[in-house]
Formats: C-alpha cells, sequence, structure tokens
C-alpha cells in the first residue's frame, strides 16, 4: 500500500512564514490538569464524550497512558484538537492512540489547522518519543489523501422528548420487540450505582466469552463509575425479569449528546426483549432530558445484522475511517482488509470466565 507524505495535499497555499506562525498556536494540554478542559471542549461544535477529561482520567487510572493533546485556542474558545494518549507496552511498543478504546474520536479541526499545525507538532513529538506508529480514530477527511487503516459503520440517532415520534420512527420489527418485553413484564431500571456496574459486570463478562473476546478488568469498570456515571456523565440501564437481570447497558454523555458504549445480555432470555427495552427506556430518558442525539458506537461492516438492528431505531449509519502514521516509514499506511483472528475467538470461547476475566486484566492494557 502506498504511504503519503503528511506535508502534502489539502488546506491550501501555506509559506514557510504562515506556517511558523500557526505552529507557535499549537499548545500541549493534558485535561487532567486542566479544570476548565471540558468547558472549552463544549464550545467546538465537534465535541464527543471520548474528547472530554473524564474518558482521559479512565485511560489513565487504569492503564497508565499519558495524555497528549495538541490544541489550538483563540481566547477560551477551542479551534482545533488532535488528542493523544501515549501507550507504552513491551509486548507492542511504545504508541501514539487517538484515543485508546475509542469507537471514534475524530479530531476537531474546523479552520483547516491539522496538516499546518497540529500534525507536524504530534510529528515531531512522536519522532521524539519513540512512537512505532501514530493511529487517529476517525476524521480521515481531513488528512488529504491517506489510506484508511481501518473502517467502521457508526449509527446517530436524533432524540426529542416527543416519545411516540421516537417509537414511529423504529421500524415496525423494533416496535413489536418493545411491545414483548412490555407484554412479558420486563422492567427497567436507571442507575448510578456501583452496585449496578457489578450486576453488569457479570453479565458483560458472560457475552464477551460468547463473543470470543476477553472482558476489561472489573478496575476499568470501576474507574468508569468513579470518573463518569457517579459524575452524572452516564448511567447504566438495567432490565429485570422475576427479579433477575436479563440485559444491560452503559451509556455516557457530555453536552447534549450522550453515547451507547457497553451492552449485554444473558442469551436464555433474549426471548423476552430485555436488549430492546434497555435501548428504548435509555432513548427516552436521554429526549426526557434534553439530549439531542444518542451515538450507537461502531459497528464492524460485515456485521449487516447489527447494522440493520441500529438502523431499525431510526438511526443514520455513516462509515468511521481510521488513519495510521507509521514513524518506521515516515508515512501514512492502509492495508487491504482488517484481518480478524478467529482462532483467538473459538479459544475464548470455550475459556472459563474467570480465566478470561485474567487474560482481559493482564492483555488489555498492551492493547489501547
Amino acid at each position: 500500500m502506498t504511504g503519503v507524505d503528511p506535508w502534502k495535499g489539502g488546506g491550501g497555499v501555506k509559506t514557510e512564514q504562515n506556517m511558523t506562525a500557526v505552529c507557535q498556536t499549537v499548545k500541549l494540554v493534558n485535561p487532567l490538569e486542566d479544570q476548565n478542559w471540558d468547558a472549552r471542549l463544549l464550545s467546538h461544535p465537534g465535541y464527543s464524550f471520548f474528547h472530554s477529561s473524564a474518558w482521559a482520567r479512565v485511560m489513565w487510572q487504569t492503564y497508565g497512558y499519558e495524555p497528549v493533546y495538541f490544541t489550538v485556542h483563540e481566547g477560551n474558545r477551542l479551534v482545533a484538537l488532535l488528542p493523544v494518549m501515549e501507550a507504552a507496552s513491551w509486548v507492542k511498543g511504545t504508541r501514539g492512540v487517538s484515543l485508546p478504546f475509542t469507537d471514534f474520536c475524530e479530531l476537531l479541526d474546523a479552520d483547516g489547522l491539522l496538516e499546518s499545525a497540529l500534525l507536524p507538532e504530534a510529528i515531531k513529538l512522536g519522532e521524539k518519543r519513540g512512537w512505532n506508529y501514530l493511529e487517529v480514530r476517525g476524521g480521515r477527511e481531513h488528512f488529504a489523501s491517506a489510506p484508511a487503516w481501518d473502517q467502521f459503520a457508526t449509527h446517530e440517532l436524533e432524540l426529542s422528548a416527543d416519545t411516540d415520534q421516537l417509537f414511529a420512527n423504529c421500524e415496525p420489527a423494533v416496535r413489536r420487540a418493545i411491545r414483548k418485553g412490555e407484554r412479558e413484564g420486563v422492567r427497567v431500571e436507571i442507575l448510578r450505582s456501583v452496585e449496578a456496574i457489578g450486576e453488569f459486570y457479570k453479565l458483560h463478562c458472560f457475552t464477551r466469552r460468547k463473543h470470543g473476546l476477553p472482558p476489561q478488568s472489573f478496575t476499568f469498570f470501576e474507574n468508569i463509575h468513579k470518573y463518569i456515571i457517579a459524575q452524572s456523565l452516564g448511567f447504566v440501564c438495567l432490565a429485570r425479569s422475576q427479579g433477575r437481570v436479563i440485559a444491560g447497558a452503559i451509556f455516557f454523555n457530555i453536552g447534549k449528546r450522550a453515547l451507547y458504549k457497553y451492552g449485554a445480555s444473558d442469551e436464555r432470555f433474549q426471548q423476552l426483549r430485555g436488549n430492546n427495552l434497555v435501548i428504548w427506556e435509555a432513548i427516552k430518558f436521554l429526549g426526557h432530558h434534553g439530549f439531542k442525539t444518542l451515538n450507537f458506537g461502531r459497528t464492524d461492516l460485515p456485521q449487516e445484522g447489527l447494522r440493520r438492528f441500529k438502523c431499525g431505531w431510526g438511526a443514520t449509519e455513516k462509515t468511521i475511517e481510521y488513519v495510521r502514521y507509521d514513524f518506521r516509514k515516515n508515512e501514512f499506511v492502509g492495508r487491504e482488509m482488517h484481518q480478524q483472528a478467529l482462532w483467538a475467538n473459538r479459544m475464548f470461547q470455550n475459556l472459563p470466565v474467570g480465566f478470561g476475566r485474567l487474560i482481559g486484566k493482564l492483555a488489555y492494557r498492551h492493547m489501547a
């Protein structure tokens, strides 16, 4: 795959003089040390939860990743942002990732400052710190002709306080599933307690095993509770049938935007449609509290059934494209297709849940 020179293409004519002037405005910010970070973030129209200080703190507390956010400001207004975390690992080396364990984290660049300001500074720091690569998860359109390193789908739903209209926007199959869950007596709770996190985590571990993946550590979810949910930046939805938790989900929010981040269910009770009721009650709750959008996270493009399910709520689908700059080749690189380690998926499906948790606790720090 042919690489792309980061200094070429896009952004108009740049003289050495005006490039220097712009680059001087780039400021490295650690959102963990900036008490006004989230307020400045919300001043940019492209903000998302993953740009927030809360998500950065979860990453830092759980894995020790160091935040290095490249910013351009005009007064208190955030003009451009390339958020990066340095992930050091004896397994995979040191990398700059924007950002670890995010579905998407598009750079914020309404004024075309990526190639003239943000990217040169990021490459300079990466060379100094010995990064193997810099990966940006979303926003490939800002990178001139850089090839896509990976591709996913994402789905976003417009919210409102009009419950009847939200229900009408759902496809008939989704409406039938909601009604069936209600007839079956499934009840959904919206919670912010650490106990709710624990109940969700039990389901999460079994769901991850079903999909052939190790779960993140419980410490990771404890930090999600401490720095996100307990700060009213998210909540847990749990669906119960006869007192038993049969489905659950974790949602994040900032400003007027919400995100569906984690979902899990007990497949033995799939016919009760707990998953559908969890999402429906969250949609109603968010609309009632004035949120404007709900993002359903990322989906692998080959997962057509899951993509249809998310579209069934009235959400709009778009493609997310990641880019990767390889410091060993000094260029952006792409790959022909996403490679899945099917043998690893099969192995995790047959491991005891406790062993999968141990592997997740040891491995995720190196994965970023």
